[in-house]
């Protein structure tokens, strides 16, 4: 199995400490930037959707 392709927020300022994360076609890896081999969580695509819908409320037109 070859790594993902890790992301930081734009939100992350300078980036040295924040959660990373990896989409592929099954899942949604999650990380911490500090400690990259250390534990993973990993939720399904629709689990992390929902998740990141409740951060921030939608826009209204």
């Amino acid at each position: 199995m070859t790594e993902p392709t890790w992301q930081k927020s734009t939100y992350s300022g300078d980036a040295s400490n924040c959660v990373e994360v990896a989409t592929t076609p099954a899942a949604v890896h999650i990380r911490d930037s500090k400690n990259p081999v250390g534990p993973r969580l990993t939720v399904s695509g629709s689990t992390w959707t929902h998740f990141t819908s409740s951060l921030v409320p939608p826009r209204t037109p």
